[in-house]
């Protein structure tokens, strides 16, 4: 989000708080049944309004669109069955539809995009969209009797989760490999009549995506397992494309997000604040905006001007230097990062949603287990939960078991590998994903084996603080020379920059 972006949402969220609020006052129940409808149609207009620019023709409408539908569908196959056509369900599914109509009709109030980064499509491609997608259902219902839609499943109801799944992870594989988002790109300028020669890897930058997956596997795995609690659609879209956190997180679970959406807001009687909205979340919204400003826009985009990049890394020839940008560009990306979670935070508290935390002073911890579970901790807590439990599980209980410290390496290199290639498909992602799985390999046997040696450390409490702060400087540097795969794609240029760190 760009500066002008997030003062627009802060000044909303304030008068949405402050409407609300006064709506309690006046029309006792009304602000809170009128509430998670505003909210769903700021969070549809936000997703199109925060979609970049992208050179391909009406892509950046397209995109935003096909979030929308794929959240709608989901939630069609997460839904129960009886539930589906309830009838708030279908005045959602009027105001989606609505909402994108009436975006898609701002093509004719400007030359440029109103809402939308660019032009919108003419009208009529956004009407045949909407009404193959309704054939589409209507045949379904046609074919599948009595099934609803798409949930009346063979044999086993986690057999359509698990299609869904697989083909949310297969568009994750085409966006996130640069061979194959660089041959999607040209085929959808060929559809759009522009020259497939000018394709590039970044002509497919959907905003958002990767944490819309994230919430979606999560509701998906969750139905598979019978834990998913039946929310409304409209409940279920605001979860997954809540403004504050589309496009950096944190990664809320939807039980916990749906309980505070239900959650009454406002003033109970004149003069009285409700426990939900009183000073304090005021004041905690400003503290977090504030800090979240402070982090990302005054810190984060300074240290960027000296941070490690691909430009100046070639150019810096001592090692201090070398080890002053690093160190610039490890601060850096900590600060943007929980910077826009401060934002996220802070903006969710103005709208009555408590938003999780996402970092927690993960460069003071003193090991590196501690570090992952202090940094991006919803993103570590989301992967501890739908990959290295049930792997774990899955290796020790087959047929012929295997031994624990080879079940516990393979569990945690691949889920740090896991979080390498979520931010991109390439080799430099790969590498930092290893780099952390066997380092938190390597940490956790050494701290089996040293454990019961240090026994008497309690007893000379000086010393025990020597080591836990050794800990800390062994682990910040351990992180800060990960992130040299991390920022640099060319692996060559990143054995050059380890060369020069350590006078080589």
């Amino acid at each position: 989000m760009a500066l002008s972006d997030i003062l627009v949402f802060t000044m909303s969220a304030v008068i949405f708080r402050l409407v609300f609020g006064t709506l309690r006052v006046f029309l006792p129940g009304a602000g809170d049944r009128w509430r998670g409808w505003l909210l769903l149609v700021a969070s549809i207009l936000a997703v199109y309004w925060l979609q970049p620019p992208l050179p391909i023709r009406y892509i950046d409408f397209w995109l935003p669109t096909l979030t929308l539908l794929l959240v709608f569908l989901c939630w069609l196959v997460t839904a129960p069955r009886e539930k589906r056509f309830a009838r708030e369900n279908l005045a959602t599914i009027g105001l989606l539809v609505i909402t994108i109509l009436a975006t898609g009709m701002t093509r004719y109030l400007s030359i440029s995009g109103v809402i939308t980064p660019s032009r919108p499509p003419e009208i009529w491609q956004v009407a045949l969209l909407l009404v193959v997608v309704a054939l589409l259902v209507g045949t379904l219902r046609v074919f599948l009797p009595g099934a609803g839609l798409l949930l009346r499943f063979p044999r086993s109801a986690a057999t359509v989760p698990g299609i869904t799944i697989f083909l949310l992870l297969f568009l994750f594989i085409i966006l996130k490999l640069p061979a194959l988002t660089l041959a999607a790109s040209a085929g959808l300028r060929g559809l759009m009549g522009q020259s497939g020669s000018m394709a590039n890897a970044t002509d497919l930058r959907w905003l958002g995506f990767s944490y819309v997956a994230f919430r979606l596997i999560h509701t998906l795995r969750d139905r598979q397992t019978g834990r998913l609690p039946a929310v409304s659609l409209r409940e279920y879209l605001v979860y997954v494309i809540f403004f504050p956190s589309f496009t950096a997180g944190p990664i809320d679970r939807l039980e916990r997000f749906v309980k505070d959406l239900r959650q009454p807001m406002g003033l109970s009687s004149p003069g009285q604040l409700h426990p939900e909205c009183s000073d304090e979340d005021f004041a905690v919204a400003g503290r977090r905006l504030l800090m979240g400003l402070f982090k990302k826009f005054a810190l984060a985009d300074g240290l960027a001007l000296v941070a490690l990049n691909a430009i100046n890394a070639p150019q810096v020839q001592s090692t201090g230097w070398m080890w002053i940008v690093l160190y610039a560009y490890s601060l850096q990306i900590y600060l943007d990062f929980s910077g826009y979670t401060d934002i996220a935070i802070g903006l969710g508290r103005l709208l009555g949603i408590r938003l999780p935390e996402n970092f927690n002073q993960p460069y003071l911890k003193p090991n590196l287990t501690q570090f992952w579970n202090n940094w991006h901790m919803t993103l570590t807590q989301w992967l501890r939960a739908y990959f290295f439990n049930p792997v774990t599980r899955s290796l020790r209980s087959a047929r012929r078991p295997m031994p624990p410290m080879t079940v516990l390496f393979i569990t945690q290199v691949s889920s740090m590998l896991l979080i390498g290639l979520w931010h991109g498909i390439t080799w430099n992602f790969a590498l930092w994903g290893l780099w952390h799985g066997i380092g938190i390999f390597a940490q956790n046997r050494w701290s089996d084996w040293i454990r019961p040696r240090v026994t008497g450390l309690d007893a000379h409490p000086w010393f025990k603080k020597g080591v836990a702060a050794a800990g800390t400087l062994l682990t910040f540097h351990y992180v800060t020379l990960g992130w040299v795969w991390f920022a640099l794609p060319d692996l060559t240029l990143a054995g050059q920059v380890f060369q020069r760190l350590f006078g080589l």
